[in-house]
C-alpha cells in the first residue's frame, strides 16, 4: 500500500494525497511534486480498490488551478463600493487585529448571536473544514444548519434505514439490474460509472437511469425514464403496487425485517402505474415494463442520487425509493439492495478537539445556511424566522463556500450582502462573487498546501492528505486563520487551540481509536467499509427496533409536519406549473464545475462554454426558437438570460440550466439560483434546486 515516493519521473516524484472536494468519490491521489515548489501531474491512485487509478477531468488539471494566475495571495481590505472589487492590499496582522476589533465591537453592542461564521464544503477535510465551528463555539456566535446538499436526502434515507449505509458500490459488479436514481456520475462520480461498464460487460447487467433529463450518464443507460422533477415518490409507489400486485414483493422479507408493511400494501392499492403515469409524465407502457425488469430480481441495485432529493418533497420521495429493496427483499442477497452514502458515524471520529462540541451552547441560535438571504435582509424585510428572536447578522466570516452564486434566491442574497453595515470577512483562494462583497479577503490555501483529514461518502477509505508544497505568497490554512482570531479574541486556552494542524489530526485519530498519523502516512488509508452484511442491513437495520420503517417518525429526522404523508406516496407540494410558468427548471451540475468550484479556472471555462438552457426540440419550435439564440427564463423571483441548445429525452416541460457561473457571465448579473426559492421544506430543511416553475421568452439571435 505505501507509494514509492522515490519514483522519479522527468521532472519530479509522486506523493500520496486525497481530493478534498465535495464529490462521494474522496479520491486517493498521487501528485507530481516538482522541484521548484510546484505541483505537475494528479492521478488516482492505482492501488486503492475504489479509485482504482481513475481520476476526474477537473482534478487531473488541478494543477492549473493551483498555480492559476488569479488565486488570492494577499490579505487585501475593500476600497470600493461593495461588489466593486476594488481593494488595497494589507498585513496579515492589520487584517487581523480589524476583524477582531469589529467582532468585539459588534458582540460588545449587539450580542455574540450578531456575528455569523458561515461554511460549507469547499474542503471536505475534516479539520480545515469544521475547525470554525470551534471559534463559533468558544464565542457563543451564531450556529449553523448545513442544509445546503445533503438535508433532504439524509432525512429520507435515516427515516427508514436508520443508518447512513449501504449496499456498497462495488457490489454492483455482481448486480443484473443497476438502476441509478436521480443521479449523474458520469459527471458527478466518474467511478460510479466505470462499475456500471464493468457490471454490464461481467455479466450483462442492465443499466437504467432515472432522470428527469438525458444526462451524460442517461445516454450510456439500456432504460431511461424522464419523470418530471418532484415526481419520484409517485414512480416508487407504482413499482412497489405492481410488486404486491404480480406477487413480486417477499412477504417473509416484509414480515421479518420491516414495520407496517401490510398498511403498505393496503395505502398502494390505488397506487397503480396510471396513476403514477398521470403525475410523473411517463406512460403506462413505461412504468409496467421498469417494475417487471426492477421486481424480476432480487440481484438489483439502487444508487439514489441527490437531485431528486432537491425539491419540497425531496424527503419523502427519498424514503419513497429507498421503500422498493425493502419490498422485493433485495437487501437480501449480494449486489442487490441499495445505497445513499455512508455518513459521519460510520468512521466514528471523536472530533470535540476539532468542531469544539464541548462548549456549544443549546440556546444559540441556529439559521439555516440555505436561507442566508432571509438570515441578511430579515430585519428590514419583517421576514424574523431565521433571525428568531435574536439580533441582526452584523458580521459574516465565510470560508469553503460562495453563498453569492451557491446559495437560493440570489437576489435577496445579493441584498443582503450590500449592506453597508454588514461587515464581511472571506477567507477564499479566488476573488469569487462572495469575495467581491467583502470587507476583508483573506487568501487561503489549497489542499496540496496544508494537512487534513479525509472521510468519504461514496466508499469507506479514511485518508490524510498532507501539506506537499509551499503556499504562495500569504496564503493561510482556514486552521491558521482560526487559531490566529481565537488568540485575539481570548479563547486560545480553550481545547483544541493552541494546536497544529497535524497534532490536531494524530490527537483525533488517536481518541477514536486509529492508528496515530505517522502509521496512517505511511499506509495511506484505512479501509473502513461495512462488510456485505453489515452494508445491507443483514443484522438489522439502524432503527431501534432493528426494522425499516415504511411509515417512519418524521421526529427523528426533524420535525413533525402534519402534512407530510405518513407512508411512501407522492407529496404534491412541489412548485406547480400553471398558465404564466408552464415550465419546470432544474439547475443540475456541469461536467467541468463542481458547485461554484473550476469555473474560475481557464480550461473548464472553454470545455464549459457559456451559460447554456437545455429546451425540448418540440419546445423550442413552438416558441421559435434555435438552438444558439438567447433565451430568458423568470418567475417572480427574476429573471436569467442564456443561449439555447436543443435536447430531446426529457419532457417537453422541462428546462435544464447546468452548472454554477459565476454572476458576471450573465447579463442580469445574476446566475441560476436567482429563481430558486429558499423555502426550507419538512422535515429537515434543504434546497430545492431542481423545484422551480419559470416562463420561456425568447430573445434575439446572439
Amino acid at each position: 500500500m505505501p507509494l514509492d515516493t522515490a519514483a522519479k519521473t522527468p521532472t519530479g516524484s509522486f506523493k500520496s494525497s486525497a481530493c478534498p472536494h465535495d464529490c462521494p468519490a474522496t479520491c486517493a491521489l498521487e501528485v507530481e511534486v516538482l522541484p521548484d515548489n510546484r505541483v505537475g501531474r494528479f492521478r488516482g491512485a492505482s492501488d486503492n480498490p475504489y479509485t482504482a487509478g481513475v481520476l476526474c477531468a477537473k482534478v487531473g488539471r488541478y494543477a492549473d488551478r493551483v498555480h492559476h494566475p488569479d488565486r488570492v495571495t494577499q490579505p487585501l481590505r475593500r476600497s470600493g463600493p461593495k461588489g466593486s472589487g476594488q481593494f488595497t492590499p494589507i498585513s496579515w496582522d492589520d487584517a487581523l487585529d480589524e476583524i477582531a476589533a469589529r467582532f468585539k465591537s459588534i458582540a460588545d453592542t449587539y450580542g455574540a448571536e450578531a456575528i455569523w461564521p458561515y461554511y460549507y464544503a469547499g474542503t471536505m477535510g475534516q479539520v480545515q473544514r469544521d475547525g470554525i465551528n470551534r471559534l463559533r463555539h468558544a464565542l457563543g456566535y451564531s450556529d449553523q444548519k448545513r442544509t445546503i446538499c445533503t438535508a433532504l436526502a439524509r432525512s429520507g434515507w435515516v427515516a427508514g434505514t436508520g443508518f447512513e449505509r449501504g449496499t456498497s458500490a462495488m457490489e454492483m459488479l455482481g448486480s443484473e439490474v443497476i438502476v441509478i436514481w436521480g443521479g449523474n456520475p458520469v459527471t458527478t462520480h466518474v467511478h460510479i460509472a466505470g462499475l456500471m461498464s464493468k457490471a454490464r460487460k461481467q455479466n450483462g447487467a442492465k443499466i437504467v437511469v432515472i432522470d428527469p433529463y438525458r444526462s451524460p450518464t442517461a445516454e450510456l443507460a439500456d432504460v431511461h425514464l424522464a419523470p418530471l422533477p418532484g415526481t419520484d415518490g409517485a414512480l416508487a409507489c407504482a413499482i412497489m403496487h405492481v410488486a404486491f400486485r404480480d406477487g413480486r414483493a417477499d412477504r417473509a422479507y416484509l414480515a421479518a425485517h420491516t414495520k407496517d408493511w401490510q398498511a403498505l400494501e393496503a395505502h398502494l392499492a390505488d397506487k397503480t402505474p396510471a396513476w403514477a403515469a398521470a403525475i410523473t409524465g411517463l406512460t403506462v407502457a413505461q412504468i409496467e415494463d421498469f417494475a417487471a425488469l426492477y421486481t424480476g430480481t432480487q440481484k438489483s441495485y439502487l444508487l439514489l442520487g441527490y437531485g431528486f432529493s432537491r425539491v419540497r418533497n425531496g424527503t419523502l420521495n427519498v424514503h419513497s425509493v429507498a421503500s422498493l429493496p425493502a419490498v422485493t427483499g433485495a437487501w437480501q442477497v449480494p449486489g442487490g439492495g441499495a445505497f445513499w452514502s455512508y455518513g459521519g458515524p460510520l468512521y466514528k471520529l471523536d472530533k470535540r478537539l476539532i468542531d469544539g462540541s464541548p462548549f456549544r451552547r443549546k440556546d444559540v441560535r441556529v439559521m439555516d445556511m440555505s436561507r442566508i438571504g432571509a438570515a441578511l435582509t430579515g430585519h428590514l424585510t419583517g421576514d424574523r424566522s431565521e433571525l428568531q428572536d435574536g439580533p441582526p447578522v452584523m458580521a459574516l466570516l465565510i470560508q469553503n463556500t460562495n453563498p453569492m452564486v451557491v446559495a437560493p434566491n440570489s437576489a435577496l442574497v445579493a441584498q443582503g450582502f450590500a449592506r453597508e453595515d454588514l461587515f464581511t470577512v472571506v477567507h477564499e483562494q479566488f476573488m469569487t462573487d462572495t469575495a467581491k462583497m467583502a470587507d476583508i479577503v483573506l487568501p487561503a490555501t489549497m489542499f496540496v498546501e496544508h494537512d487534513d483529514l479525509y472521510t468519504a461518502g461514496g466508499h469507506g477509505h479514511l485518508q490524510v492528505g498532507m501539506r506537499l508544497i509551499d503556499p504562495p505568497g500569504d496564503c493561510r490554512s482556514n486552521h491558521d486563520l482560526i487559531e490566529a482570531l481565537a488568540a485575539r479574541l481570548g479563547v486560545a486556552d480553550k481545547p483544541g487551540f493552541g494546536l497544529t494542524a497535524r497534532e490536531l489530526i494524530d490527537r483525533t485519530l488517536q481518541a477514536s481509536n486509529y492508528p496515530s498519523i505517522e502509521t496512517f502516512i505511511a499506509d495511506r488509508w484505512v479501509d473502513c467499509t461495512p462488510t456485505s452484511d453489515e452494508g445491507r442491513f443483514q443484522n438489522g437495520f439502524g432503527t431501534p427496533d432493528g426494522k425499516f420503517h415504511f411509515a417512519p417518525d418524521w421526529t427523528s429526522v426533524g420535525i413533525d409536519d402534519p402534512s407530510l404523508p405518513r407512508l411512501p406516496d407522492h407529496w404534491d407540494v412541489i412548485a406547480a406549473r400553471d398558465d404564466t410558468h408552464p415550465f419546470k427548471l432544474i439547475a443540475p451540475p456541469a461536467r467541468q464545475f463542481l458547485n461554484s468550484s473550476f469555473s474560475d479556472v481557464g480550461a473548464s471555462r472553454v470545455r464549459e462554454g457559456t451559460p447554456t438552457l437545455l429546451i425540448h426540440p418540440d419546445t423550442a419550435a413552438a416558441h421559435g426558437i434555435t438552438a444558439g439564440d438567447t433565451v430568458t427564463v423568470g418567475n417572480p423571483q427574476g429573471s436569467v438570460t442564456l443561449t439555447a441548445a436543443l435536447r430531446d429525452g426529457m419532457n417537453p416541460a422541462l428546462l435544464v440550466a447546468e452548472g454554477l457561473w459565476r454572476n458576471n457571465d450573465f447579463p442580469e448579473g445574476l446566475g441560476i439560483n436567482t429563481l430558486v426559492s429558499d423555502v426550507s421544506p419538512a422535515p429537515a430543511g434543504g434546497a430545492v434546486f431542481h423545484d422551480t416553475a419559470v416562463w420561456l421568452k425568447s430573445q434575439v439571435r446572439r
